[in-house]
C-alpha cells in the first residue's frame, strides 16, 4: 500500500502552473453552480479529497497517514468538547481539551530539538490545522459555536485551498460564509477579485519570489559564507533579499489560496496588507500574516490580559500589556521551532512591541511631535529595517554562518 502511494505523482499546492490548470478545471463546475445560486457540497468534497490526496501522496505518503490520524484525533476532541459544553463549562476541562488539541504540534515542534530528527506525527500544514482546531474549541467555550457536527468540522479543518499554509480562518466565520450562498452579483464580484489575486499571485510567487529566492539569495549567501564566521556587507544583502523572498513567496501563496476560496464561494480573509509601509511594529503585525497575528492576539494576548486583570496579577496596566506582548511573541517564536533564532526572533518582536508602546506614551506626554510626511517616512524606514534585521535572524542564516563548518 505504502509503495503504491509513493509511486503516485505529487502535486504541491500552488507549486506549478500545471497545478492551476487542473485546479481551475475542477473548480469550474462549482463556479457555474454558485452562479445559479446553488452550492455543490458533494462535488466540492470529492474535489477537495482528490487534491489533498495528491498533495500527500508520492514522496509525502507517510505524511498522509499522519494527516488522517490527526484529523480523526482532532475531530474526536472537538466534537467531544462541543457535546460537553452544551451542558457544562468547567475551566479545567476546557484547558485540558485545549492542551490535548495542542499536543500533536507540541510534539512535532519539540521533537527535532529533543531527539535530532523530525517527528513521525508531522505533516505539511499541521500548524494551520491546529490553529483551526484550537480556535474551534475556544469559540465553543465562548458559546459562539452553536451548530457543529463531525462533517462540518472536517469540512472546515480540511478546506482545500488553505490546508497547507493558511490563511487561518475561524469556524464561526467560515461556517456562516459557507451556509450562505452568495448572490449572483456578489459571486461575480468575488470572481473578479479572484482573477485579480491570481494574476498578482503569479507575479509575486513565480516571478518576484523566483528572482529573490532562486537567483539572488543563493548568490548573496554564497558571498557572505566566504567570510564566515565573520560578518560582511554580504550579510546585509542576505537580510534584504531574504525579506523579499519571504514576502513575495508567502503573499503570493496566500493570494492563490484566497482566490481559489473566492471561486468556491468562501471569502477567506486576506493575509497581507502592504506590511512594509507600516509606521511602527504594532502596525506591522496588523498588516503581516494577519490571520496568524490576529489569532495570537485574540487567543493568547487578549486572554492573558483578561485572566491577569481578573486575578489582579499586575497593578500597572502598562506592565501587564508588556508582559502579555512578551508572552505572545515568545509563544509565536516557539511555534516556528525550538531553535535559538526562532526564539530570539520572538523575543525581539515582543521587546519591540513593548518599546513601541512606551515610545508612543512618552511622545504623547512629553514631545508633542506633529505627524507629517517626514515623520511618517522616518517611522517607516526604522520599522522596515528592524523587520528586515529580525528576518535575518529568523531565516537561520546566522546559525549557518557562525556555527556550521564550511
Amino acid at each position: 500500500m505504502m509503495s503504491w502511494l509513493e509511486s503516485l505523482p505529487n502535486y504541491t499546492a500552488y507549486g506549478t502552473p500545471s497545478y492551476f490548470i487542473y485546479l481551475l478545471i475542477a473548480v469550474l463546475p462549482m463556479g457555474i453552480s454558485l452562479y445559479f445560486g446553488k452550492r455543490l457540497a458533494w462535488y466540492e468534497a470529492i474535489v477537495s479529497f482528490l487534491f489533498i490526496f495528491f498533495m500527500f501522496d508520492g514522496s509525502s505518503a507517510p505524511q498522509m497517514l499522519s494527516l488522517i490520524g490527526y484529523v480523526v484525533y482532532q475531530t474526536i476532541l472537538v466534537m467531544g468538547y462541543f457535546h460537553y459544553r452544551q451542558k457544562k463549562n468547567a475551566a479545567g476541562v476546557f484547558y485540558l481539551m485545549t492542551l490535548l488539541s495542542l499536543l500533536p504540534i507540541i510534539i512535532v515542534k519539540f521533537t527535532p530539538a529533543m531527539v535530532g530528527h523530525n517527528s513521525l506525527l508531522g505533516f505539511l500544514g499541521i500548524s494551520y490545522l491546529t490553529f483551526r482546531a484550537v480556535g474551534t474549541i475556544i469559540e465553543t467555550r465562548d458559546g459562539a459555536v452553536k451548530d457543529l457536527n463531525w462533517w462540518k468540522f472536517i469540512r472546515f479543518l480540511l478546506f482545500m485551498p488553505t490546508i497547507t499554509s493558511g490563511p487561518i480562518d475561524r469556524y464561526r466565520r467560515f461556517s456562516k460564509d459557507y451556509r450562505k450562498v452568495p448572490s449572483r452579483e456578489k459571486y461575480l464580484e468575488m470572481v473578479g477579485k479572484a482573477v485579480k489575486y491570481l494574476f498578482i499571485g503569479f507575479l509575486y510567487k513565480f516571478v518576484l519570489a523566483y528572482l529573490f529566492g532562486q537567483v539572488w539569495l543563493p548568490f548573496v549567501e554564497h558571498q557572505a559564507l566566504m567570510y564566515a564566521p565573520h560578518l560582511s556587507w554580504w550579510v546585509v544583502a542576505v537580510a534584504y533579499v531574504y525579506a523579499g523572498d519571504l514576502y513575495f513567496d508567502f503573499a503570493g501563496y496566500s493570494l492563490f489560496a484566497v482566490a481559489i476560496s473566492y471561486l468556491m464561494g468562501v471569502e477567506t480573509p486576506m493575509n497581507f496588507n502592504k506590511p512594509f509601509v507600516s509606521k511602527n511594529i504594532k502596525e506591522f503585525w496588523n498588516r503581516w500574516h494577519m490571520t496568524l497575528s490576529f489569532w495570537f492576539r485574540d487567543y493568547i494576548f487578549m486572554r492573558f490580559v483578561f485572566l491577569a486583570s481578573k486575578k489582579h496579577w499586575f497593578k500597572n496596566r502598562n506592565v501587564l500589556s508588556s508582559v502579555a506582548y512578551m508572552i505572545n511573541m515568545l509563544v509565536m517564536g516557539f511555534w516556528h521551532g525550538v531553535t535559538w533564532y526562532y526564539i530570539l526572533y520572538g523575543f525581539l518582536h515582543g521587546s519591540a512591541l513593548v518599546i513601541n508602546d512606551w515610545w508612543l506614551r512618552y511622545k504623547r506626554k512629553h514631545l508633542h511631535i506633529k505627524t507629517n510626511a517626514f515623520t511618517k517616512g522616518v517611522a517607516m524606514f526604522i520599522t522596515f529595517n528592524f523587520v528586515v534585521f529580525s528576518f535575518l535572524i529568523f531565516c537561520g542564516f546566522l546559525n549557518t554562518l557562525w556555527f556550521v563548518k564550511h
